[in-house]
């Protein structure tokens, strides 16, 4: 990325190029949540589908669930969410605007009317979304919108044992959505109300989380390089005992150089058998596992290496973005493999019948085999070439007239985003020319 990336260069870019934007924008929006188009819905799904193929698809120990976004109260009691998910809430007497106080930058002046010493005492405020199941809204009636998808994992442990006996260690695995009534959300899509989530559970022999968790920490360095993301750029942090979460014995937080400064990526968590302990105190339902071998039964341990969808593609973007002043333009260094766009074709003249109708045939041979193409016919070709390095496009096709004559006919000019270099190619030797990224005539 350029060293000076700023936040609102990425804001700038999500809302010019169609990838996030405010969430109900029309009406003025509302804090904390935000709405992806057409780019941002493709990089996220590229990001989330790579999420699955390592950690899911591509291992054998591996198992996926969907659990449902509303559960059971008693799930949320048993986890210690209802007693303990709180953040620190202070109101400014003067302007009553509310903060988080541990993220006040002066404890003492409101960041909104500038007052001092208009804080009261800080409050416990429970973060999760309070709602009703069922006509009639009573204490019977009370759930709650999911703050994490740990717990519906957790609660599927029996099921899938009872289904797949799999051999232990084996982790289950699931991606979806994530609420919470954040105090302070705050920049761009880093901390939402909203959000979603993709998260393990591994499931060890007590006496072998060591082993599983160092497998993990691995695991988690090698999906950040698969994103593209710089080595030097991410960081680990070995949470101190007292900053440990109630349920955690162990975490390392994988923190990444955003535009906003160090912030957590991702956490990594030696949960012990706090989950499914509890759960089998509450429920009155054995969580233990019994080996094949006819081995002692016991409470698996877990292991938990969480990520957050919104906070990954952050540091896709910011990773991605540069200015190459020298050639005055902006480009979204994209890997390949997480383009929303992987080509564009352009025809070099859209009133010429002959050129629309070769890029067409060009097109539609490539819509086939990628999926994700896109057709340009805006604009001159240099300006095209710029709206494609902005949304990430790794490579432009143009069919031009020599395309269609000569002994150039049936051949393309292949352009290269990062590098603007171009070369010609048979239409021939296209494809598999863009799916291994190299050209020779």
């Amino acid at each position: 990325m350029s060293k000076d990336v700023k936040l609102e260069d990425i804001v700038s870019l999500c809302k010019r190029r169609g990838f996030i934007f405010q969430g109900s924008e029309v009406y003025g929006g509302l804090a904390g949540t935000w709405d992806y188009g057409p780019l941002g819905v493709a990089l996220k799904k590229n990001i989330m589908d790579l999420w699955w193929k390592m950690f899911v698809s591509d291992r054998d120990d591996m198992y996926g669930v969907d659990a449902a976004i509303l559960m059971n109260k008693k799930v949320w009691e048993a986890s210690g969410h209802t007693a303990t998910f709180t953040d620190p809430l202070v109101e400014c007497s003067n302007c009553h605007g509310r903060f988080r106080a541990d993220k006040l930058d002066d404890a003492n002046k409101c960041p909104t009317c500038g007052k001092e010493g208009t804080f009261g005492e800080a409050r416990a405020f429970n973060m999760m979304f309070k709602t009703n199941v069922g006509p009639v809204e009573d204490e019977n009636s009370i759930s709650y919108l999911r703050p994490e998808t740990a717990q519906g994992i957790f609660t599927n442990f029996k099921n899938v044992v009872d289904t797949f006996y799999p051999d232990m260690p084996f982790g289950i695995a699931q991606q979806g959505k994530g609420f919470r009534n954040e105090i302070s959300p705050r920049d761009f899509i880093f901390r939402d109300r909203e959000f979603e989530m993709m998260e393990i559970e591994y499931f060890v022999h007590p006496d072998k989380w060591q082993e599983s968790f160092e497998h993990w920490v691995e695991q988690t360095k090698a999906f950040f390089t698969a994103l593209g993301l710089p080595a030097d750029n991410v960081h680990e942090l070995e949470v101190e005992q007292a900053d440990l979460a109630h349920y955690s014995k162990r975490t390392v937080d994988f923190e990444y150089d955003f535009p906003i400064g160090k912030e957590e990526l991702s956490g990594l968590a030696y949960r012990t058998d706090f989950d499914l302990g509890n759960i089998q105190n509450a429920s009155g339902k054995s969580m233990e596992y019994r080996p094949k071998d006819g081995g002692e039964v016991f409470v698996p341990h877990v292991i938990e290496p969480s990520f957050g969808v919104e906070r990954a593609v952050m540091a896709v973007l910011t990773a991605a973005y540069w200015n190459d002043e020298a050639n005055e333009r902006i480009v979204l260094k994209l890997p390949a493999h997480l383009a929303p766009v992987k080509v564009a074709v352009c025809p070099l003249a859209k009133n010429n019948e002959a050129l629309v109708a070769k890029a067409r045939e060009v097109y539609d041979m490539l819509r086939k085999e990628f999926g994700e193409v896109m057709y340009i016919d805006s604009g001159n070709i240099g300006k095209n070439y710029r709206k494609m390095d902005e949304i990430g496009v790794p490579y432009v096709v143009t069919v031009d007239f020599e395309s269609l004559e000569g002994d150039t006919k049936d051949t393309v000019t292949v352009r290269h985003r990062d590098t603007t270099d171009q070369e010609r190619i048979e239409v021939a030797k296209l494809v598999q020319g863009l799916k291994t990224s190299t050209f020779s005539l």
